[in-house]
């Protein structure tokens, strides 16, 4: 990775704060995931846990604190509003994909379209390339039969699938899941569970905010629980999962596994 020894973490967050309006979402998180690590987010509804990665992908960029991806700075000037001279926008949209729980897909386009728009629009790439690279991306995720298929003809797994090929296709060195699974059916929610087990057996680095315990415990690293806009517990699923120290990760726990 250009620019990138590997030496320290792949992303580090020191001291996050946002706010919205006078609710603060964030206050003070520290987070560093290193290279090819699975870090998953747990924690109830509010509690920070989608902001945090909208933070990461600046999409919602910190009042306060710093960004460190590839140990390079992408919240400098971050006391000053979103948008001014400092923010490293076109790196961060280089380097960090985002998978969202609704699809968000193009609903005019075909699935290999939808993959294939932002390489040809955004890194420039000829639509022969793009349309291979498309191709294999969509192949990898199981649907090799889908590539012309419109969205309303996919199946939610299925689209959100395309989804996560849509990420891939940008060539990212991070990838930002935020409770994919949440909006499908059950019976779909183990295809796209595959699909990320698959980039975690690849290497690729991933922020999970999800309330699939079973994924957290088989493909984190780490487990980080989540809780009023801080970090109340992290380690290993092990640890975190199977005996918590803190009395909030308990009871939230207790709650998901009661369902």
């Amino acid at each position: 990775m250009e620019g990138f020894d590997g030496g320290g973490p792949m992303l580090k967050l020191e001291n996050i704060h946002k706010r919205f309006g006078r609710l603060e979402v964030l206050r003070g998180v520290d987070l560093e995931v290193k290279r090819g690590e699975v870090v998953c987010v747990l924690g109830p509804s509010g509690s920070g846990k989608s902001t945090l990665l909208r933070c990461v992908n600046l999409l919602e960029p910190p009042e306060q604190g710093e960004i460190f991806v590839e140990g390079r700075d992408i919240c400098k000037g971050s006391e000053s509003p979103a948008g001014e001279a400092g923010w490293e926008l076109d790196f961060v949209r280089q380097r960090v994909g985002i998978v969202f729980q609704q699809f968000n897909l193009f609903p005019q386009k075909t699935a290999l379209e939808n993959v294939t728009l932002a390489p040809e629009k955004v890194l420039g790439r000829k639509a022969e390339e793009a349309r291979s690279k498309g191709t294999a991306l969509l192949e990898r995720v199981g649907l090799a039969e889908k590539l012309n298929e419109y969205p309303e003809r996919l199946s939610g797994g299925q689209q959100q699938r395309v989804a996560i090929a849509r990420a891939l296709a940008m060539d990212p060195h991070v990838m930002l899941f935020d409770e994919v699974t949440s909006a499908l059916d059950p019976e779909l929610v183990k295809e796209v569970l595959d699909a990320m087990r698959e980039l975690a057996a690849e290497g690729m680095t991933m922020i999970v905010v999800t309330h699939e315990l079973g994924f957290a415990r088989e493909v984190g690293d780490q487990v980080v629980f989540m809780d009023e806009g801080v970090i109340v517990e992290q380690g290993p699923p092990s640890q975190v999962l199977d005996a918590p120290r803190e009395e909030r990760t308990k009871k939230f726990l207790g709650l998901v596994l009661e369902r």
